[in-house]
């Protein structure tokens, strides 16, 4: 929680020592001090270490001193343009319009997933089903945003029951990236039930990124994510091993946590690198959608959650130890702002979030929301984070929009009491659509906010272990992968299953 000094006497710093202390926060990780600063910067301190640098006591010429200089923690001593760099690196997100656009073609699916979010209807129901024109108008919009790069993200529902639309767009980008300024990369969520050598051999040759849903083995993967007439394990990895036949190359697959996979975590990890994946991406449920009506069956306290995440963890590098690559690509997007400061495109971890300014949303008949998340409250009746239809408005008009300057204004860390103390604050973010979903603001009420606290001990678990070198050296390893995998763009910016 908030970062605030001790009151016993010893923690005190003296005044002619507070003139030499740069800026920063603190916190109290496994027995050592993790001190951070607005740069990003931070330092892992013995108790010792920390009472004296608060009181000036460290020897000038000693490493620890020589350290807390560089990274800017010591009045007079920093080297500014350092420092700038990398908060310009932290910050980047600021200098340029949505990087993400989800594009729901359509809201049609063929499984029944316990966690769903997406307010998905039947297999019948074509008219909830985006129309070519609004597609063009989709991404005609896109196209008029301010990024000069950016990503088109196919969503659902089941985006492949909407075939003729998802290979229009794909052809329709091509033509505007080979015409343009801007240039468009394109990812496909799917569950792959419906996929099939045509549809695959397109994709592939387009260079339209794959990404599915894998929740661990068959048992646990089948009771979350029911195939209406199928068997949903058999059809995903199979179109897994035929991606991996035809490119050499691994599909991106991401992993939601249920009450059924809390006791399982070596073999969930251990699913995905039978399938030949390096990567799994560690989420847990929110309180939205069908997960919300389900939650006695499938949910869990955020407690149970960090269990299972730090038993992950655990198994994780015991197998890098071993000399495997294997990574969680969730804490692979943490590790990016803390070793290399750079923003990793992890839209919910910035300040401020990346509603309407990091992704947009559009709905199958052309409404624009602040994000996925915002639309899928829609799906339930409050319209609350809608900024616009394509029909009718302008790339600067959602921009400039009320809902996403409320959005903006709500996850800005220096304004939310608790974070802007906290030490955590330089990596972190809010999200106002969860906040709102789950306690009624966008502002959120930190001390009882279950992302709040999530996140809250993943860093703890994170810094813990870079306290050890041998761990720092597995996690720099992980930001230099033999391959990137390709995961879904919206779902590095938000922890939560569709």
């Amino acid at each position: 929680m908030p970062s605030v000094l001790p009151s016993h006497s010893e923690f005190l710093p003296s005044p002619s020592a507070l003139k030499k202390l740069g800026d920063f926060q603190f916190r109290k990780v496994a027995g050592r001090y993790l001190i951070t600063n607005e740069w990003g910067r931070y330092v892992i301190l013995e108790p010792q270490q920390f009472s004296d640098f608060i009181h000036g006591l460290l020897p000038k010429n000693g490493p620890i001193r020589k350290k807390l200089s560089e990274e800017g923690f010591i009045k007079g001593e920093e080297n500014r343009e350092a420092l700038v760099a990398g908060f310009r690196g932290i910050k980047n997100h600021l200098w340029s319009g949505p990087s993400l656009h989800i594009l729901v073609v359509t809201l049609r699916c063929n499984l029944k997933c316990v966690y769903c979010h997406s307010s998905v209807v039947g297999q019948d129901k074509t008219e909830f089903d985006m129309s070519l024109e609004t597609a063009k108008k989709c991404v005609d919009f896109i196209f008029s945003g301010a990024a000069k790069e950016f990503t088109i993200e196919f969503q659902g529902g089941e985006p492949l029951m909407n075939w003729p639309v998802i290979r229009f767009v794909v052809e329709y980008v091509k033509e505007k990236n080979l015409k343009g300024n801007k240039k468009a990369s394109i990812v496909l969520i799917s569950n792959l039930s419906l996929m099939d050598d045509e549809k695959l051999d397109f994709l592939i040759a387009n260079k339209v990124g794959l990404c599915t849903s894998l929740d661990g083995p068959h048992q646990i993967h089948e009771a979350n994510r029911i195939h209406l007439g199928g068997n949903s394990h058999a059809s995903v990895t199979r179109w897994m091993e035929a991606f991996r036949k035809k490119t050499g190359r691994s599909l991106g697959a991401l992993m939601t946590t249920t009450k059924r996979s809390l006791s399982r975590p070596k073999e969930i990890v251990d699913e995905y690198r039978r399938l030949g994946l390096r990567d799994i991406f560690l989420r847990p449920l929110h309180y939205l959608g069908f997960a919300k009506r389900s939650w006695q069956a499938i949910g869990y306290s955020d407690e149970e959650y960090i269990a299972f995440y730090r038993q992950c963890m655990d198994y994780i590098l015991e197998i890098n130890r071993q000399g495997e690559f294997f990574q969680d690509y969730s804490s692979h997007l943490i590790l990016t702002k803390i070793l290399k400061r750079f923003d990793s495109g992890y839209v919910d971890l910035r300040s401020p979030c990346g509603a309407g300014l990091g992704q947009v949303s559009y709905n199958y008949n052309g409404e624009i929301y602040t994000c996925d998340e915002g639309r899928m409250i829609a799906a339930e009746g409050d319209k609350i984070f809608k900024i616009g239809h394509v029909s009718e408005s302008s790339y600067p008009s959602i921009i400039e929009h009320a809902t996403t300057r409320a959005c903006c204004s709500a996850s800005n860390m220096e304004g939310q009491p608790l974070c802007f103390s906290c030490a955590y604050r330089p990596y972190c973010g809010i999200c106002p659509v969860l906040n709102y979903a789950t306690q009624n603001t966008i502002w959120g009420r930190m001390p009882t906010n279950s992302y709040c606290y999530i996140f809250m001990h993943i860093f703890d678990y994170l810094f813990e272990k870079l306290a050890d070198p041998k761990n720092e050296e597995i996690f720099k390893n992980w930001l230099n992968p033999p391959q990137k995998p390709v995961i879904s763009p919206s779902c590095t910016g938000q922890l939560m299953g569709k």
